[in-house]
């Protein structure tokens, strides 16, 4: 093996197949169920050789990563979180130079029309799930992105700092909307994964319609704590809440007034309000 230049190492590294596309169907019974998914991957371990002197021997390919994904999903998928952490355990614990495995996966939801028939809008909401194993336990991560939530009152934002570059007025009366990325990290597995998924967007939606917004971060705390109540293996809940600004339209230059129904949808820029919720040790 070709060792590094004098003053330089290699430093932390991962390879793996993204976006591997899955389509699972059971048809146990005539009533079908699909399951579309997609599926990355990234491995790490002893592949020093392979970054020196490009000694593949310890590489598993990308390719053998996707094919493994489909051979695993012959068996069933299940929750996305237990097939997530199946898929990490068996790169480690068959792979020698393999010492640690993440997995994440998407879920494309489709809604029932038929016994054997489904419907998708594209893009939308999706379900997510992480899995990282180093031979000592996983650590299993669920979540939610694209979740469009929108109140059209209840939310107002007053009193903030204002400097010689403010314009921006203040508002006693808004629409809040946002596009949720959420993520929440279990110390404990749960009894079931989907049950606890359910119960997890449940509380957020909850907390999201029944805050009364006085700033989004405000509405930020308030769903992570209420995720974090509902499901009690949950340590830490992680948000990413862009603001889908609603501004209001004047329509004074046509002779109308405007008594907050006619908004105009902003695209860009917009605000983004991050933050994490944790539970405090006891």
């Amino acid at each position: 093996m070709n060792a590094p230049s004098p003053g330089f190492t290699l430093g932390p590294n991962s390879y793996g197949k993204s976006g591997v596309r899955l389509v699972r169907v059971d048809r146990d019974t005539p009533r079908h169920a699909i399951r579309d998914l997609t599926v990355h991957t990234a491995l790490s371990g002893d592949l020093d050789a392979t970054h020196y002197s490009g000694d593949n021997t310890g590489v598993l390919p990308t390719d053998t990563q996707k094919n493994t994904v489909y051979a695993l999903a012959r068996d069933g998928v299940g929750a996305v979180e237990a097939f997530a952490e199946r898929l990490a355990r068996h790169f480690v614990d068959t792979t020698p130079s393999i010492t640690h495995a993440r997995v994440r996966i998407e879920e494309h939801p489709w809604t029932r029309v038929g016994d054997h028939s489904f419907t998708r809008g594209e893009g939308g909401e999706r379900r997510t799930a992480e899995a990282a194993y180093g031979g000592a336990g996983a650590a299993v991560t669920a979540g939610i992105r694209d979740l469009l939530l929108l109140n059209t009152t209840d939310s107002e934002f007053t009193g903030f700092l204002v400097n010689e570059f403010t314009t921006l007025p203040e508002t006693d009366d808004r629409i809040l909307a946002t596009a949720v990325a959420a993520d929440w990290d279990y110390t404990t597995a749960p009894a079931d994964y989907d049950q606890a998924f359910q119960s997890a967007r449940a509380a957020l939606l909850e907390a999201f319609a029944d805050t009364y917004s006085l700033s989004l971060q405000q509405t930020l705390y308030a769903v992570g704590e209420r995720i974090l109540k509902t499901v009690p293996e949950a340590g830490e809940v992680r948000l990413s809440l862009p603001n889908r600004h609603h501004y209001l339209l004047d329509l004074g230059r046509f002779g109308l007034d405007n008594p907050g129904v006619v908004f105009q949808a902003g695209d860009l820029p917009y605000g983004l309000i991050e933050g994490a919720v944790r539970r405090e040790a006891p």
